[in-house]
């Protein structure tokens, strides 16, 4: 099948209320449910046929009430309110997976998805070190969030680890950070402590474009 050219570059992070190394990476059950969480890609280079997309952000909340395979899930998905009609509407044709493989990324994560809020447009504050293993987000009156390295539970020492996955949907490579997160609105949620990630990812029609993490950490 033939889809529209496009290709998104992005720095990005994502939580869950599993616990550390969630189970989803490895196919046992949630350690939690629901599953709750938070995530946003930060494009740093993109385009969807004409559309450039450089330097636009997306966030977005999510819910399941059991493991994420088994569907239900809600959504509230937020827009950088620097967008313009075009980029809009071609990040809702990204976001959707309908211009994507099947059994690839977004068209993955959009079949498990019920019901879906209508779209903020509001200014996404993200900040992300790769390298350090932190990061910030937040949009005003909807989410927060922090990332820090995952700590000795004897020490109290940095520890640092990763998550490899040569087939991987969302990722190829990991590195794993501890989330602190909350939203309001359609979704409420609260966590600390629990499962975060940040990466490097390109997502192309056919999914996920094969890459390492590090060349961009300085980025």
């Amino acid at each position: 099948m033939s889809y529209v050219d496009q290709q998104i570059s992005c720095r990005r992070i994502a939580t869950c209320s599993c616990d550390h190394g969630c189970p989803c990476e490895f196919n046992p059950p949630p350690t939690r449910v629901p599953c709750e969480g938070v995530e946003a890609l930060d494009i740093v280079d993109g385009y969807f046929g004409e559309t450039r997309l450089d330097g636009l952000r997306i966030a977005g909340v999510y819910s399941w009430p059991g493991p994420v395979h088994e569907g239900g899930g809600r959504t509230q998905v937020v827009i950088d309110d620097r967008v313009t009609d075009a980029q809009r509407d071609a990040l809702f044709s990204i976001l959707s997976g309908k211009e994507q493989e099947p059994q690839t990324g977004f068209n993955i994560n959009g079949s498990t998805i019920d019901e879906g809020f209508d779209p903020i447009i509001a200014p996404v504050n993200f900040e992300f070190d790769l390298k350090e293993r932190t990061a910030t987000l937040s949009v005003e009156s909807v989410l927060n969030c922090s990332l820090e390295p995952v700590r000795d539970a004897v020490t109290g020492a940095s520890h640092r680890a990763l998550i490899k996955l040569p087939d991987g949907f969302e990722f190829r490579e990991a590195e794993m950070a501890s989330a602190t997160f909350t939203s309001e609105g359609r979704i409420s949620q609260s966590h600390s402590d629990r499962y975060g990630f940040l990466t490097f990812v390109t997502y192309g029609p056919y999914g996920m474009v094969k890459e390492s993490i590090y060349p961009q950490m300085n980025s």
